[in-house]
């Protein structure tokens, strides 16, 4: 049972890391509108946003974005960050 709340410890953190790279690179391309990753980063972007385009999509789907003003934010990515976290913490403390 530890082995799998290990291996399940480890999938989350995986994912929030993630979603912490998915993160960067779109605050880069919405700063840089012209930039492309090459290289590396395209790799490292292409398996970011695999990884968490379908929960991420389906979130989106029953949350709408939250319109200010001019401003939109997006609440499917800030539930999925915090449920993945709030996850990983209990499966933490489960391990130990």
């Amino acid at each position: 049972m530890p082995v799998l709340l290990a291996l399940l410890h480890l999938v989350l953190f995986c994912f929030l890391v993630a979603l912490l790279v998915r993160l960067v690179f779109s605050w880069v391309q919405g700063y840089a509108p012209r930039w492309r990753p090459s290289g590396a980063a395209l790799v490292l972007a292409e398996g970011a946003y695999t990884v968490t385009d379908p929960p991420l999509s389906a979130l989106r789907r029953v949350l709408p974005p939250l319109n200010l003003g001019a401003v939109s934010l997006d609440l499917g990515f800030l539930v999925l960050a915090l449920g993945t976290s709030l996850l990983l913490g209990v499966v933490q403390s489960a391990i130990f």
